[in-house]
């Protein structure tokens, strides 16, 4: 008798009156906001300017489900297109099937896109937004544990996942499974963490922090991927997701590497003012040159260049009764009759 154990809910979807609300859409859009909110967080930290994370995610996010869903069709193509089974559903993303490493891949082209019609460099966005993947993976993974899929080999551990009997991947007579959907998600956590830590210890940059993030995931994910028991192709006695795992590790490692010889230290600045703000900042320094163009060119001493102030004494205007005599007038008549 099993003491102890995680169960499994009944269904993954619960009806908000004429509204299903599928358990495993519902971690991807937690997973994607806490994404959104923590690396706007890290964004603005690193120098960077409120929102532009949300506004590039509008391009990655898309992307990156197109991606993760076409990574799952084509590696798991006889679960839509073998005889006896309907193509149609390759459409039905809501029920599972996501590949990270089809999300990350096309995922990086839509934030691409978006950071090129920004002005920002994708490696430094990528290392805001890495940690935040992480966590974002961390609750997605628990759209599976709503799937009842993803699960691994039979055992009698008290963490154990209990798992229908009719659910594909199941072995006849057991009930108990490895909760790999967990495993992954505890190690998200983990390897979110381990990027914060290094990156605040390290200053990472030019695309590191995002290297490691992938590294790291890479690590748990072979172990991870080697205790599960659903169906997956295999290469020289290896599921084929661990080889992917293999080869994207060596990969982020070597770009770790051969970055910080190249490009070693942190960005300085990872995003540039849009041209608005740059009129606006430039405008005090504008006004000073002309300023001192006008100094230069005698604007400010035209009054006396030109004799506007002195004009009365230049033109005698002031003395002028003096010059003509107007003061003196009386004493000349006075004078007169002394001759």
């Amino acid at each position: 008798m099993d003491l102890a154990y995680i169960p499994s809910p009944s269904t993954g979807v619960i009806n908000l009156g004429p509204v299903p609300l599928r358990g495993y859409a519902f971690c991807i859009i937690i997973g994607v906001f806490v994404a959104v909110w923590y690396g706007n967080k890290r964004w603005v930290a690193r120098g960077g300017k409120a929102g532009t994370v949300a506004d590039i995610a509008v391009w990655a996010v898309p992307f990156g489900l197109i991606g993760g869903r076409l990574y799952h069709v084509i590696t798991d193509y006889q679960l839509y297109f073998s005889e006896g089974e309907n193509w149609v559903d390759a459409f039905k993303i809501w029920e599972g099937g996501l590949g990270i490493w089809g999300a990350i891949a096309l995922g990086a082209v839509g934030a691409w896109i978006g950071c090129r019609r920004r002005g920002i460099p994708l490696p430094a966005y990528a290392d805001a937004i890495a940690p935040a993947i992480a966590f974002a993976q961390a609750i997605g993974r628990w759209g599976n544990w709503f799937n009842q899929e993803l699960f691994g080999r039979p055992t009698d551990l008290p963490w154990a996942v209990e798992i229908a009997p009719d659910k594909p991947g199941t072995i006849e007579g057991a009930t108990l499974y490895h909760p790999t959907f967990l495993y992954e998600s505890l190690w998200c956590v983990g390897v979110a963490l381990l990027v914060i830590w290094a990156d605040r210890r390290f200053r990472l940059g030019h695309g590191r922090a995002f290297a490691l993030y992938v590294a790291a995931y890479c690590a748990g994910r072979g172990w991870i991927e080697y205790m599960r028991v659903d169906e997956a192709h295999h290469i020289l006695g290896l599921r084929l997701n661990v080889w992917t795992a293999i080869a994207v590790f060596v990969l982020a490692v070597a770009y770790i590497v051969i970055s910080a010889r190249l490009r070693p230290g942190c960005e300085e600045v990872v995003e540039p003012p849009k041209p608005t703000e740059a009129a606006a900042d430039d405008a005090p320094a504008e006004r000073s040159a002309s300023e001192a163009d006008l100094l230069d060119k005698g604007h400010d001493a035209a009054p006396l260049d030109k004799g506007h102030d002195a004009a009365p004494l230049d033109k005698g205007h002031d003395a002028a009764p003096l010059d003509k005599g107007h003061d003196a007038d009386p004493a000349d008549s006075e004078s007169a009759p002394r001759s």
